[in-house]
């Protein structure tokens, strides 16, 4: 008996069925979709079984679900290895085309390239879009055509690219959801995904505070941040949407969302950043990199509250504001002299919003190693940024809750460490 054809729309880091490119153009296919996520055992078997990220993953796309029951249909959800489940599906149906949007990851690109091939030795036709940013790849390049490793030209250009599309098309998937694939799957709980509830949660999105987001986007103490970043990089909202609506309400907001394109564009063309120095004259440094520092750093006991707050907001909720993110890494980087990657490891580990491109350029710009970075002798006095952006301490008592009785001595003194961080750094870059 012959089975039916079908094409797969394939779930990745764009969990919503609104304004989703590859969606769209799946619907229009003219075989019906099977919507498909696969759980990757090659990340997962990393995580911690509570991870909150693989719950938001889960809440999320059992929401999509619940939207596709009343289409009369469902989404597949697989784990495992992601090669061997795709070899299993073909055998299973009749696949005549997949769509899926990009990941410009390092990984994302090898797992896709792989499976692109098994898709082509099968007769299976594969298409991908762009999806989670505005402009990829090449597209926002110098006149030579060499990427841009300077983020303000690189935002001009950006700027008057998008000018030209303003507002950016929008995609209307909802049209041609009757062309989804008319069957019932069995959507898995979290556990039978080996997977356990956490109590860490991710934030609503709330878009009320940008049009003053410049006078407030500072002081954490306020708790007024849009919360947009985990959503961002799950794609539980479009970017398409968001910037043609930054674009007419705050430039400062809109320029943090042309940051994340820009570092995107980094890792894309120079992959070698996740693990090594953008500037290689900074690979001669010799770090200190001391365990015990590390530890007390991590666990948000290293004296100085405005670090010591930032870290256990982290550790308890998954969040840390972007201003005390620059405290805590600039402390860990020149104060401590431990190396960046030790940090942004932490952070891959502890952020609901973890995303490499973004948090591998911040580590780098902190420790002066990446593009367009904190020159070598900026050195953050986190005493000085508690008084600037947290005077009256709300923050650091919030998170540091025997503040109030009085708090420990600095593990380290800052002019001292100020010196011997400039003094390494001298010594270490590479004529």
């Amino acid at each position: 008996m012959s089975k039916q054809p079908v094409s797969f729309f394939w779930f990745r880091r764009d969990l919503r069925l609104e304004d989703n490119v590859g969606l769209f153009q799946a619907l229009q296919s003219k075989y019906p979709v099977i919507p498909l996520f696969i759980f990757d055992d090659a990340i997962l078997d990393s995580l911690p079984n509570n991870d909150p990220r693989v719950g938001f993953i889960h809440e999320n796309l059992s929401k999509i679900n619940a939207q596709l029951l009343e289409q009369g249909s469902s989404i597949l959800i697989k784990k495992g290895k992601t090669f061997e489940v795709w070899e299993a599906l073909l055998k299973e149906f009749d696949v005549k085309e997949v769509f899926f949007n990009k990941d410009y990851e390092p990984y994302a690109i090898q797992r896709d390239t792989a499976i692109c091939e098994l898709l082509e030795k099968n007769n299976t036709i594969a298409y991908s879009f762009k999806d989670q940013v505005i402009f990829e790849e090449k597209e926002i390049t110098k006149a030579d055509g060499l990427p841009y490793t300077v983020y303000t030209p690189f935002k001009n250009k950006w700027l008057e690219k998008y000018k030209t599309l303003a507002p950016v098309p929008e995609y209307d998937c909802a049209a041609s959801f009757s062309n989804f694939y008319k069957s019932i799957f069995i959507f898995p709980t979290l556990e039978q995904i080996g997977f356990q509830e956490s109590t860490i949660k991710v934030k609503d999105h709330n878009l009320k505070f940008i049009t003053n987001y410049q006078e407030i986007r500072d002081f954490p103490a306020l708790d007024q941040t849009s919360y947009l970043s985990p959503h961002l990089r799950f794609g539980t909202v479009s970017i398409r949407k968001l910037v043609n609506w930054a674009f007419h309400k705050n430039d400062v907001f809109l320029s943090e969302l042309i940051w994340r394109e820009f570092f995107m564009q980094i890792l894309f063309s120079f992959p070698k950043v996740v693990t090594q120095n953008f500037k290689a004259a900074y690979d001669g440094i010799q770090w200190r990199n001391n365990e015990e520092d590390f530890k007390r750093w991590c666990n948000g006991t290293t004296g100085y509250p405005m670090v010591d707050a930032g870290m256990r907001q982290l550790n308890e909720t998954g969040y840390m504001h972007n201003r005390v993110r620059m405290v805590v890494a600039s402390f860990l980087c020149k104060h401590l002299l431990i190396q960046w990657q030790w940090g942004e490891a932490y952070f891959a580990e502890k952020l609901l919003d973890y995303e490499m491109s973004a948090n591998v350029g911040n580590w780098q710009w902190a420790a002066g190693t990446g593009c367009d970075a904190a020159p070598y002798f900026r050195v953050f006095n986190p005493e000085i940024q508690q008084k600037k952006f947290d005077e009256k301490g709300m923050y650091v008592r919030k998170w540091i809750k025997e503040f109030q009785l009085g708090y420990g001595k600095p593990m380290v003194d800052h002019a001292m460490a100020r010196d011997r961080a400039i003094a390494t750094y001298k010594a270490g870059i590479l004529k």
